[in-house]
């Protein structure tokens, strides 16, 4: 007789409506690919905490912005962390899971990331730009997202609710996506205004020795990351987001053999997770 199917309760929101993406779109293909492997359920972010019981993992994918559901989601993190239930990507996580302050204390330790303060005396340590980005540390998905010249940012109430970051004239954004510590695919938007038109790139070795250092530093040794960076005019890559809670995938933007690599990569990181 054989072994019982592990099952996993894979935590979406189908109904988000993503600039340029469709969550459900990939989570559906994602999930008919999964179910090879896995005895497999749906729900969504705000049912999670009342469902997982039944469930040997959660599988956090496309929920969408925290913000929308935040008192589920935290309800969700107290009753996975008390009854010792496996979340994929685990809860640790020191990227976006736990917010934007990691940006804050990147910049601080020298790492190649867009220059961001959260302090009013610390403004004066940005570089020089025509503008400057500000946004809430809690935000996502560029909710409440801003742009304004030096002269208005000594106005604003920084003080460790807001992140600053010089407006950065870049040649494009490039996304790395890594299951574990394993590189998967690269993509890349060629026109700095269409941020979700992305296609395949080819790394190089200093692309993927830059991306690594991010996943190195967030220290998950299941999940799936993505790095997002953006080129600048002089050729150096900067961090822009490090994606360890939902990243969306952008599948459709990559061939099938690398759709049937990938799924092949997070089923034996599922099962590698779940034996832990």
């Amino acid at each position: 007789m054989s072994a019982p199917r592990p099952r996993l309760l894979y935590v979406t929101d189908l109904a988000y409506p993503a600039r340029g993406r469709r969550y459900c779109d990939e989570d559906i293909d994602l999930t008919a690919r999964l179910r090879a492997s896995f005895d497999l359920a749906l729900c969504h972010p705000r049912d999670a905490a009342a469902l997982m019981g039944a469930f040997d993992a959660v599988v956090v994918r496309n929920s969408g912005p925290v913000l929308h559901h935040q008192e589920a989601y935290d309800r969700f993190r107290e009753r996975a962390t008390a009854l010792g239930t496996r979340v994929y990507n685990p809860l640790h996580g020191r990227g976006d899971m736990a917010g934007k302050q990691y940006l804050v204390d990147l910049t601080a330790a020298g790492y190649p990331v867009i220059p961001t303060v959260d302090r009013a005396e610390d403004l004066k340590h940005l570089p020089e730009a025509g503008e400057y980005a500000v946004k809430p540390k809690a935000g996502a998905d560029s909710i409440g997202l801003r742009f304004l010249p030096y002269e208005e940012l000594s106005g604003l109430t920084v003080d460790g609710d807001l992140l600053v970051q010089p407006r950065i004239d870049f040649a494009y954004e490039v996304s790395f996506v890594f299951v574990d510590d394993v590189f998967q695919y690269a993509l890349y938007a060629p026109d700095p205004e269409r941020r979700w038109v992305l296609e395949p790139y080819e790394p190089t070795g200093a692309d993927l020795a830059f991306a690594r250092r991010f996943i190195e530093w967030n220290t998950l040794d299941h999940g799936v990351q993505r790095v997002d960076a953006c080129r600048t005019r002089a050729g150096e890559l900067l961090l822009v987001e490090l994606e360890d809670l939902n990243p969306y995938l952008s599948l459709d933007r990559v061939g099938e053999p690398v759709r049937v690599r990938f799924t092949e990569s997070l089923t034996r990181s599922l099962r590698g997770f779940l034996a832990a």
